[in-house]
Parts: structure tokens; C-alpha cells; sequence
């Protein structure tokens, strides 16, 4: 079954960065929806605690080999979920063929990633600047997708203040950096309200990374 839309385009938007338009096909959703479902029932996303004591306005949970979990303590990665002790769900088999098609279509031919860190974002909700640090190894890119309402990704550069790019996305669409952009500080802005048809007033966003 294809992954791809027949209408993708691939977009250079600063070096190390591309955004990949329409890349997940719609006839992918009833496997995707029924892989996200199938997880959170394991394990339920969750608002984790910042390093301040503050709640995090975005869900998370986690699939793979570990999972990125947050607490007082820090940000790190865990092999089994905090929350019930036993290890994260198994990463769903669409879940690599999608992420690791859309780094080969970035010339990252040998992405195996680890871990998904899986975001419930509501309308309202955003993600301020912060880096991806939390991996062994930063050689291996980050690979976004989003599925449901749109949003406005940006990314700035190697320090949190300056000038951001933005990259809008809507559903369907995968944004892969690495190389000089690895670590770059990026977000995402208040989303706005909307409803998907498949996903309703939801958005997902699929992040895969190469944690160990």
C-alpha cells in the first residue's frame, strides 16, 4: 500500500530541513488511527511535569524500544512507562515504513529509529522553543508527522532567540531535519480551532527519533 500522495511535493526550507507535503495517503488513516488507538489504550497519554513543576498542555505517550519521558528529575528516555512500570508498546510496523520512507526521501537511507514520541495537541495548545538533546547519537535526523488539524511548526536556530522560520502543516504532512539543523530550536504556535474529518478537533504529531 503506497505511503505516499500522488500530489507530494518534497520542500528544502533552510539547509538540514525539508517539509514533505501531502506525504501520508489517506488510505494509510484506518492502520494509523487503529495503531495510535491500540497504544494509548497500553498507554494513555498524559499531561508529564516540566523540570519547574508545571504540567505540560500537551498529551504524550511513547512507542518503541524507550520512550521520552519528563518529570522533576529531567528529561530523559525509559524503557518501560512511568506511569504503569511495564515497557512502552511495540512501534507499529506503519509507523517505521512511514518514518523511515520519509528520511530516505531526505537521503537518510539507513534511519532506524527507536522510539515515537506521540503529541495530542487540542486547539489552544503549543509547544514553545526547545531543542531534541535528549539522544545519544545526533548524526540520526528527526522525522515529524502530523495527522489531523493544522498547525504552524517553526524552527529558529542553535539559540533559542532570532529570527524562526515557518512551516505550516496539515495533515498528512512530515517534517524531517538533521545535519546543521539537528539541533536547532524549534515549536509549534497556538493551534487554532478546527476539526479534522478523520481525526476530529485533534492533531497528532508522530515524532521519531534515534534515541540509544
Amino acid at each position: 500500500m503506497p505511503i505516499m500522495g500522488e500530489k507530494m511535493d518534497i520542500q528544502p526550507i533552510l539547509p538540514g530541513v525539508w517539509r514533505l507535503q501531502g506525504f501520508v495517503t489517506a488510505n494509510r488513516y484506518p492502520e494509523l488511527r487503529a495503531s495510535v488507538q491500540s497504544i494509548c489504550q497500553v498507554a494513555k497519554p498524559r499531561h508529564m511535569m516540566t523540570t519547574r513543576g508545571f504540567s505540560m498542555r500537551v498529551a504524550t505517550t511513547s512507542c518503541g524500544t524507550v520512550g521520552w519521558v519528563s518529570d522533576r528529575s529531567g528529561y530523559r528516555y525509559s524503557e518501560t512507562d512511568p506511569e504503569t512500570g511495564r515497557r512502552w508498546p511495540a512501534m507499529p510496523g506503519v509507523f517505521l515504513e512511514v518514518a523511515q520512507e520519509a528520511a530516505r526521501m531526505c537521503e537518510y537511507t539507513d534511519f532506524q529509529p527507536d522510539t515515537c514520541l506521540m503529541n495530542r495537541y487540542e486547539p489552544g495548545v503549543q509547544m514553545g522553543a526547545h531543542q531534541d538533546k535528549d539522544e545519544r547519537d545526533f548524526n540520526h535526523p528527526v522525522v515529524s508527522v502530523s495527522l489531523g488539524i493544522p498547525a504552524r511548526f517553526y524552527i529558529i536556530g542553535e539559540k533559542r532567540t532570532g529570527q524562526s522560520t515557518p512551516i505550516d502543516l496539515a495533515d498528512g504532512d512530515v517534517v524531517v531535519f538533521g545535519g546543521v539543523a539537528r539541533k536547532h530550536y524549534h515549536g509549534v504556535r497556538k493551534l487554532k480551532p478546527a476539526v479534522h474529518e478523520s481525526w476530529g478537533a485533534v492533531r497528532w504529531n508522530l515524532t521519531f527519533r534515534k534515541a540509544l
